[in-house]
C-alpha cells in the first residue's frame, strides 16, 4: 500500500468513526425529544438486548447466557410471589361533600297531586362543582371613649392584618400564591380569570407586589424549614435553571433554583445567579456533617474537598440513564449492565414493601446489593481496558460516568439512611419545570429568592398532602399577632400534626 493509499484509508476510517458517533448523538437527541422519558424495562426487553450481537462473546460481562439465566430466575421469583390483594374501588362521590337535593315531580302529578300516591323514589347522584367566588370582607372597629373622661383620646381595637391599606385579604393572597407556585398559573392568566369569570379587575402589578410582601412575611417559616432540612446529616440536592430578567442587558439571564430535600420530610429551595460550586457554601451550613446525595456535576466533589466530614453519595438513576441511552449502540453489554442495576432496584422495592428501617436496609444491602455492585464494577473495568468501545461513544461515556462515580455510587450500600437515587429531590423540582413552560421567566434577580421561599412552602405542603391554600390562609391570618417563638408552630410539619390531632379529637 502506497503512502497516499494509507493516508486515505486512515482518513476514511476516522471519518467513518466520526459519522458513527454523530449518528449516535442524533439518535439520542431524537429519543430525548420524541421518545418516552421513562427508563423502565421489563425482563422481556432486557432478554432481547442480551441476545443481541455487539461483538465478541467471550467476555463474561458481554455473555448472553448468564444474563438470560438471571432474567429467567428473577422472573420465576416474581411469579412465585403471592399476588397482591386488589384494592377496593373507592366511592365515585366522596361521602363528606355537602348534599343539595333536587326533587323532580312528573307533570301529571303536578296537575292533580291528590290523585296520586307515592310508592318510592329513584335517586341519581352527580358530582357537581361551583367555582370559587370573591367576597367583600368588611372589618368594623368601633371607637370608644370613657363617659367620665370624654376629653381622653378614644380607644379602638388593633387591626390584625399584615398591611393596613392593602385590599388583599389572607384568602386572596393564598389563592394567588397557590395559583402561581402550586398550579403554575402566570399572573397574567390569573388576571384574565378574575376579570372574565368573576368581574374583578386585579392588575398583575398589584399581584406581583403582594407576592413580594407575602414572601417577606413568610421568610421566618422558610428559615425554619431550611434549618430542619439540614439538621439530620443527610440531604439530597439538585439544581434547575430558571430564566430571569436582567435590566440593561435587553434579554433574560439564567439563574438556578438549588433544591435540598430530606427524604420523607420537607424540601427547601435556594436561589442563585450561577451554578458554580461557591453557591453550595451558601446553601449547606458550615457546621453540616453527613451525607449529600447528588449527581455527577463536578461542583459537588470540588465542594466536598473543601469541607471536612462531608460524604458524597451518587445517584444510580443517573448512571442507569447513561446506559439506557447506549442500549442501541451496544445492546448486549448495555443490557447486561441494565439487568444488574434492575437487580439493585428490585432489592430496594422489596425493602420498601416491608417498610425496613435503616439497620435492616444496611444489612440486606451488604448481603445482596454489594456483590452486584462489585461484579458490575469489575465488569466495567474489564470492558474499559479492552478498548472495544470508543470513549466518545454512548456506551464509552456511560462507562466513564459510572466508573468515575463508583465510590459515590457505593455509599448507599453502606448506609441504611441513604436512598439508592436522587429521584425524591428531582420529583420536588418537577413542578418548577412545568411552571417555567408557563411563565417563561421570573422578574429580576431579587425575585428569584422570593420564588424560592414560596416554592418551599408549597412543596412542603404537597409532601404532607396538605391543602396549601388552607395552610397559607391560616398562617397569613395568624402572622400579625404571632411572635418569633411561635414560628415553629406554623410550619407545614407542625400544622399537619395539629390537624391530625384535631381530626382524632373529633
Amino acid at each position: 500500500m502506497t503512502p497516499l493509499e494509507a493516508r486515505l484509508t486512515a482518513e476514511n476510517e476516522a471519518q467513518r468513526l466520526e459519522i458513527k458517533l454523530l449518528r449516535e448523538k442524533i439518535d439520542l437527541l431524537v429519543r430525548r425529544v420524541f421518545g418516552r422519558s421513562s427508563e423502565a424495562m421489563d425482563d422481556a426487553q432486557l432478554m432481547l438486548l442480551l441476545q443481541g450481537d455487539d461483538g465478541a462473546k467471550k467476555d463474561p460481562a458481554s455473555s448472553a447466557n448468564p444474563g438470560v439465566l438471571e432474567a429467567e430466575l428473577e422472573k420465576q421469583a416474581e411469579s412465585a410471589k403471592p399476588q397482591k390483594r386488589r384494592k377496593e374501588r373507592e366511592a365515585r362521590i366522596p361521602e363528606h361533600l355537602p348534599v343539595i337535593e333536587e326533587v323532580i315531580e312528573p307533570e301529571p302529578v303536578k296537575a292533580a297531586p291528590e290523585a296520586w300516591r307515592c310508592m318510592g323514589e329513584e335517586v341519581t347522584e352527580q358530582l357537581d362543582y361551583e367555582p370559587a367566588k370573591f367576597l367583600r370582607r368588611r372589618i368594623i372597629r368601633p371607637k370608644y371613649v370613657k363617659r367620665e373622661e370624654p376629653h381622653q383620646p378614644p380607644i379602638i381595637a388593633p387591626l390584625t392584618t399584615l398591611q393596613e391599606r392593602s385590599i388583599a385579604a389572607p384568602g386572596l393572597l393564598a389563592a394567588i400564591i397557590v395559583g402561581k407556585y402550586g398550579d403554575q398559573l402566570p399572573l397574567y392568566r390569573q388576571e384574565q380569570i378574575y376579570s372574565t369569570r368573576h368581574g374583578v379587575d386585579i392588575p398583575r402589578q398589584s399581584m406581583a407586589r403582594w407576592l413580594a410582601l407575602a414572601a417577606d412575611w413568610l421568610t421566618p417559616m422558610y428559615d425554619h424549614i431550611r434549618s430542619s432540612v439540614m439538621a439530620t446529616g443527610y440531604v439530597q440536592i439538585d439544581e434547575t435553571p430558571v430564566a430571569y430578567l436582567s435590566p440593561g442587558h435587553g434579554q433574560t439571564q439564567q439563574g438556578y433554583l438549588w433544591t435540598c430535600k430530606r427524604p420523607r420530610a420537607d424540601v427547601c429551595f435556594t436561589w442563585a445567579r450561577t451554578r458554580s460550586g461557591t453557591c453550595l457554601g451558601n446553601i449547606i451550613p458550615t457546621n453540616f456533617s453527613g451525607t449529600v446525595q447528588c449527581d455527577g456535576y463536578a461542583a459537588y466533589p470540588a465542594f466536598a474537598r473543601s469541607r471536612a466530614g462531608l460524604t458524597l453519595a451518587g445517584c444510580w438513576a443517573h448512571a442507569r440513564r447513561k446506559f439506557y441511552e447506549a442500549k442501541d449502540s451496544a445492546p448486549q453489554q448495555a443490557g447486561w449492565v441494565l439487568l444488574q442495576i434492575a437487580h439493585l432496584y428490585r432489592i430496594e422495592a422489596r425493602l420498601r414493601e416491608s417498610r425496613a428501617g435503616p439497620r435492616l436496609r444496611q444489612a440486606v444491602r451488604a448481603a445482596e446489593s454489594r456483590p452486584i455492585i462489585e461484579r458490575l464494577n469489575q465488569a466495567l473495568r474489564r470492558l474499559k481496558l479492552s478498548r472495544r468501545h470508543l470513549p466518545k461513544s454512548a456506551f464509552g461515556r456511560a462507562m466513564d460516568y459510572a466508573l468515575s462515580l463508583m465510590p459515590m455510587l457505593e455509599v448507599y450500600a453502606n448506609d441504611g439512611h441513604v436512598e439508592i437515587d436522587n429521584n425524591l429531590v428531582e420529583n420536588s423540582i418537577r413542578p418548577t419545570a412545568i411552571g417555567k413552560k408557563n411563565w417563561l421567566f421570573i422578574g429580576d434577580a431579587d425575585a428569584g429568592q422570593r420564588s424560592a421561599i414560596l416554592y418551599t412552602l408549597i412543596e412542603s405542603c404537597r409532601a404532607r398532602s396538605l391543602d396549601p391554600w388552607a395552610y397559607l390562609r391560616d398562617v397569613l391570618t395568624r402572622l400579625p399577632t404571632m411572635t418569633n417563638r411561635q414560628v415553629k408552630d406554623v410550619t407545614p410539619k407542625a400544622w399537619a400534626e395539629a390537624l391530625q390531632q384535631k381530626l382524632k379529637a373529633a
